[in-house]
């Protein structure tokens, strides 16, 4: 098999039950191609390579003696470092977590794992994905393989990466605030967020539980579709884990948008760059000419958006990482002279410049002073974006903006964090709503992939696949 950066879950399944190539064949390509890219584009941080291997033998074997196999079965992928692995490292991209082995599997790992997929390793992420250009890593940053100059975006730049660059078929990665969406956008390949409690955050290390929800990264939308059925449903470990039933998401995906209604969000026309909102003009006059119905729609709370999940995803970061004490697990500075000074220089040299950054802002946001004027105002703006979101999809199928103001931009460009964060402007509005979201390639800008975020309702992947798989079948 060649052009591993091509395949796809639906072309690779056929070449395994057809006898064109085997599962041990496939995650040997990709190894190769992980070894030859990873000394520029760093997507990796561990590779499990026997693991592989003997995981791809245990498939031929099934294969070989006629089992019928789940679709996902001798089909090699990756996961982001921050979703527990059993027996294989995870450390959120952070010294606090450096040599940590989990003793289980995350429950998306492990109905990944039961569906045969190959995992080859762990990707590279914003340390505790606190990041939008996977530039916070304790072990280097990631490069975007489209041109290794420019980022990858964050914090799954390396679930983005890996399958851009074609070392991995697909990726899990976390989307707390975008960080699925926003680096599927910037490598040009396809990011979900999927609703709230649709996929289990059991064994997911939190960042901000009420916001934080597994993700994935693929080639096209149909495998995102496939990648989806494979690891959603219910799980009680998980409290906020959904019991609505899960679709078949393959089923009339190419049944195109005639009749659907989508809302162009006229302040993201405002708010992107030249070239960005020419695509965005773009895909809607696509839409309308595969007979979707597009109109204008305002919402007006879409700047305040972001200001707010800062507030708010902070504010649980800086309650949700106390864990990190250097006495109960994670990196312990074992050199201090007393218990007080083990947990400050434990946290101090365990812990990042961005997760530190985050920490004393949540901590500053929840003390008395600045509880009301800050956490709870943004509480009750978290509250009004859901009303009006849910207002708006109740007429329409779903809404239309781009996933990132900009194309990936040079590393060197972006050192104020708060310019940083700017691009992630249009992907918080469904986290904080806790609503679907999916990021499809759809045009270029100055050579660069622009990524198109279609934003549904609860539990209405189904349509969201079927809309975006329209746009993807007539991108440019």
């Amino acid at each position: 098999m060649r052009n591993g950066e091509k395949w796809t879950v639906q072309t690779l399944a056929r070449a395994l039950r057809g006898g064109k190539c085997s599962a041990r064949e496939l995650t040997l390509a990709c190894l190769k191609r992980i070894e030859a890219c990873e000394p520029e584009v760093h997507a990796f941080l561990t590779v499990t390579r026997e693991k592989a291997l003997t995981a791809a033998d245990r498939i031929d074997a099934r294969l070989a003696a006629g089992e019928e196999l789940p679709l996902l079965a001798g089909i090699p992928m990756a996961i982001k470092d921050n979703i527990c692995t059993k027996g294989v490292r995870t450390t959120c991209a952070s010294r606090m977590l450096e040599n940590f082995i989990p003793p289980y599997d995350a429950d998306a790992a492990e109905r990944l794992h039961q569906a045969g997929a190959v995992l080859l390793g762990k990707l590279n992420m914003d340390e505790f994905a606190m990041g939008s250009d996977t530039g916070t890593s304790a072990f280097g940053p990631t490069a975007n393989p489209l041109d290794v100059s420019r980022v990858p975006g964050g914090s799954s730049g390396g679930s983005a990466a890996a399958v851009a660059a074609g070392e991995a078929v697909f990726a899990l990665g976390s989307d707390t605030g975008g960080s699925v969406r926003q680096p599927a956008a910037l490598c040009g390949v396809v990011g979900l967020r999927p609703t709230y409690g649709r996929i289990s955050r059991y064994g997911l290390t939190g960042f901000a539980p009420s916001l934080d929800q597994i993700g994935l990264v693929t080639r096209d939308v149909p495998d995102c579709a496939a990648v989806l059925a494979a690891v959603a449903g219910f799980d009680p470990r998980d409290a906020t884990s959904s019991r609505v039933p899960v679709d078949d998401y393959l089923t009339g995906i190419g049944e195109g948008v005639r009749g659907m209604r989508a809302a162009l969000v006229r302040e993201s026309l405002e708010e992107s760059s030249p070239g960005v909102r020419r695509e965005l003009l773009r895909a809607a006059a696509r839409l309308e000419t595969l007979g979707a119905r597009v109109d204008e729609l305002s919402l007006p709370f879409l700047r305040d958006m972001l200001p707010a999940y800062h507030i708010l995803s902070s504010a649980e970061a800086s309650s949700n990482l106390a864990r990190f004490d250097g006495i109960r697990y994670g990196f312990s500075a074992t050199d201090a002279a007393d218990w007080q000074e083990r947990i400050r220089e434990s946290r101090s040299r365990g812990f990042g410049r961005e997760v530190k950054r985050r920490i004393l802002l949540g901590t500053f946001v929840l003390t008395k002073e600045q509880y009301g004027p800050c956490y709870e105002k943004a509480r009750r703006l978290k509250g009004k974006t859901l009303a009006s979101l849910r207002t708006a999809l109740s007429y329409y199928d779903f809404l239309l903006l781009p996933t990132s103001p900009e194309v990936a931009w040079k590393r060197e460009e972006k050192r104020d964090p708060v310019a940083m964060y700017r691009s992630d402007l249009f992907v918080v509005p469904a986290s904080i709503a806790g609503l679907p979201a999916l990021s499809v390639p759809f045009g270029m800008d100055q050579g660069l992939p622009v990524g198109m975020q279609l934003v549904g309702r609860a539990f209405g992947e189904k349509e969201l696949f079927r809309a975006a798989h329209a746009l993807e079948e007539g991108k440019a």
